[in-house]
């Protein structure tokens, strides 16, 4: 009899050291919005405009790069605000404004209504805030506010989407017997 409740607990003991390896191997990191920046299509890009330039400008940089937004910027280069496609289509289109008559100052988002993340933030925190302001783009700042980075809606889906595969992967090695949750590989 006490060898069989030594079995149990030995077995208990296994159990719980696969279960506590197998939860801090798929749990281990929280996918940030430099996670996301990593997966960005505005990676590559110039992402930043000059508030001065005319909308129709903007509008070719949409075009040529297939993106939806641009940060503004003043002649130092800080960020003043944010144009996107749909401030094209509501502030100008819309309202029978020429683009190439129309500077980007004129229709940007800006000041107290430009929405930023953190480069820390978790990319629910991101998807959250994006969700609650009816926006698809935030710039990602630092602690200084300058701008790190810009993602997009599209930047987070590929980033949980990414991080629910390596998810998978690790469950279905355990599930296997795989990647020494075993003692063995």
């Amino acid at each position: 009899m006490l060898s069989r409740f030594s079995s149990l607990a030995a077995t208990r003991r296994v159990m719980t050291s696969t279960t506590t390896r197998l939860m801090s191997a798929t749990v281990a990191d929280v996918s940030t919005a430099d996670d996301a920046l990593e997966l960005s299509g505005y990676k590559e890009i110039n992402f930043k405009i000059d508030e001065d330039a005319m909308v129709y400008d903007a509008v070719q940089r949409f075009a040529a790069n297939n993106i939806g937004c641009l940060v503004t910027t003043d002649k130092a280069g800080n960020m003043t605000g944010i144009i996107s496609e749909r401030d094209y289509i509501c502030k100008v289109a819309l309202l029978g404004r020429t683009s190439k008559e129309t500077p980007i100052r004129e229709i940007s988002t800006r000041g107290a209504n430009i929405i930023t993340a953190k480069g820390n933030e978790t990319v629910e925190t991101c998807m959250e805030k994006m969700m609650t302001k009816g926006i698809r783009h935030l710039p990602v700042v630092d602690d200084a506010g300058s701008v790190t980075g810009l993602i997009s809606i599209k930047d987070l889906v590929k980033t949980v989407v990414s991080e629910k595969e390596k998810t998978i992967k690790v469950l279905s090695d355990f599930a296997l017997g795989k990647g020494g949750h075993f003692g063995s590989e």
